[in-house]
């Protein structure tokens, strides 16, 4: 347990605390997909936002046309005021593609959507349906700083499950990419970046001005694109970053087509995007050596903390995804980000009445 500061504010679980928060003003956005339903992991964290009772629910869910009826009603038996945006129906797709907005599906995609659904209220929360340890205080602590003054709330945990360390993209791929990148510019978006415990977590909140400026990636690089965004915004006075416990999540592959090493193509395109828009020229030629060097000596440390708690610790395997994760970085190519709602040409209300159209069409 400690309570040191960072360069931005950071809140501490020193006591297990649910404050007070303005839930009732705030939307709280929980994507989802087919693997979802009626998993425990959703249920638990629909169970506990019952108990809180938030303003509102949106769930964007992209799911095949015969399981959306199913998954709606899984979803109606929870009582609360949650909507369903069906991600994929052909209504939308056909609005979107009339504006040029469709494309690639994915994550980024899916919230983006159901972000346009929250800005009537006053806060927004984001966070993934699959986390097994989830609890309805998670809401209140990322709300607490906006109550507060501040724009914006990451949340950072610990990922430590069966027996070993988890979080393996931000350790091995994201942390030293930061730290190489810092060998060249002192930037103050690197230092904005390197200051979160946890930059990969899927939990945040932010106000409803700056949900609206949000620039998503459509896919994964979500969360470092709204650091990105944050920064540009909130900067480091108007974030802060809540200690949210340990959590638990479903598990990737490295290899796959949505295993990390996939996932580490966005997030370093995202995350060069970022810092380049930052004031950064990378010098490419030489980032992935850099990148290997910052690395490696990270995996002494991990390896000694591992087994100061106890933890088992494959050395070998963590240095094969270093070298995985090094094929990734690259000019980041093509912007595909998606707009910011103050700039989109369709409305939220056009979209949410496609969506209905479809969900009615399929139950």
């Amino acid at each position: 347990m400690e309570y040191v500061q960072e360069r931005v504010t950071t809140l501490h679980d020193l006591t297990d605390p649910t404050p007070t928060a303005p839930t009732d003003r705030a939307t709280v956005v929980v994507p989802m997909t087919e693997r979802e339903y009626a998993g425990l992991a959703p249920d638990r964290v629909l169970s506990e936002l019952e108990r809180l009772d938030p303003g509102q629910v949106v769930v964007p869910l992209r799911a095949p046309a015969d399981r959306v009826g199913d998954f709606h009603d899984w979803l109606a038996d929870f009582d609360l005021s949650l909507s369903v945006l069906w991600c994929n129906g052909p209504r939308l797709e056909d609005l979107l593609d009339d504006y040029g907005l469709d494309g690639e599906f994915g994550k980024g995609r899916d919230v983006w959507l159901g972000l346009g659904q929250a800005l009537d209220r006053e806060f927004v929360v984001v966070h993934d349906a699959d986390t097994k340890s989830y609890s309805r205080a998670d809401v209140t602590r990322l709300l607490f700083p906006l109550a507060h003054g501040y724009d914006f709330a990451k949340g950072y945990y610990a990922r430590v499950e069966n027996d070993r360390l988890y979080g393996r993209l931000f350790r091995l791929f994201f942390v030293p990419l930061v730290r190489a990148l810092g060998e060249e510019r002192d930037a103050p978006i690197l230092r904005y970046l390197d200051t979160f415990r946890y930059a990969l977590a899927g939990e945040f909140a932010a106000t409803t001005d700056l949900v609206e400026r949000l620039r998503p990636q459509r896919s994964w690089g979500l969360e470092v694109g709204t650091l990105g965004d944050a920064f540009d915004h909130a900067g480091f006075e108007g974030s802060a970053q809540v200690d949210l416990g340990t959590y638990e999540h479903d598990h990737r592959a490295v290899s796959g087509p949505t295993g990390l090493s996939d996932m580490s193509r966005h997030v370093g395109a995202a995350l060069l995007r970022v810092v380049e828009e930052g004031g950064v020229d990378p010098e490419y030629g030489s980032l992935p050596e850099r990148y290997r060097g910052a690395a490696r000596s990270l995996v002494r440390s991990y390896e000694l903390d591992a087994a100061f708690n106890g933890l088992t610790y494959d050395r070998g395997d963590e240095l094969d995804q270093i070298e995985t994760y090094a094929d990734a970085i690259e000019p980041p190519g093509t912007d595909r980000r998606l707009p910011a709602w103050t700039e989109t040409p369709v409305s939220p209300e056009r979209i949410a009445e496609a969506a209905a159209a479809d969900l009615e069409a399929v139950r």
